[in-house]
């Protein structure tokens, strides 16, 4: 069996940027995907803290130490500058790979840098 499991989150991030004119996508830090382990091109779920928008679309760096965190496109619509978003990725994992599985939490500042990473393990594997 395969399960999707929660790969790693940016919690608490603030949007920086909102731009309705641009294809679409999420700009982020460079420094944020490397801490989450996320890929450019990779999907990512956006639950918006602000206004209680969820939408899906795909990461691009943005420049490194910049802080930036950029909604494009059509996504604009759900996230205002200074909203709060948590940035999600998955995968999916095998029962066998899921023994070593521990999700990446990346916390942050209102600036977008970091302040903490945790990598979380499982109530069943405590």
């Amino acid at each position: 069996m395969q399960r999707i499991m929660l790969k790693s989150k940016l919690h608490r991030v603030h949007v920086t940027h909102s731009e309705l004119h641009y294809e679409g996508s999420c700009a982020i830090d460079e420094n944020l995907l490397d801490a989450a382990d996320i890929r450019e091109y990779q999907q990512i779920d956006i639950y918006n803290v602000t206004n209680g928008e969820r939408f899906t679309t795909y990461a691009i760096r943005a420049q490194r130490d910049s802080g930036i965190i950029s909604v494009n496109g059509a996504a604009a619509h759900k996230a205002n500058p200074e909203d709060i978003l948590i940035i999600a990725s998955y995968a999916m994992y095998s029962e066998l790979e899921l023994q070593r599985f521990h999700p990446q939490l990346v916390y942050v500042d209102e600036h977008n840098r970091i302040l903490e990473q945790r990598i979380s393990i499982p109530a069943q594997a405590a």
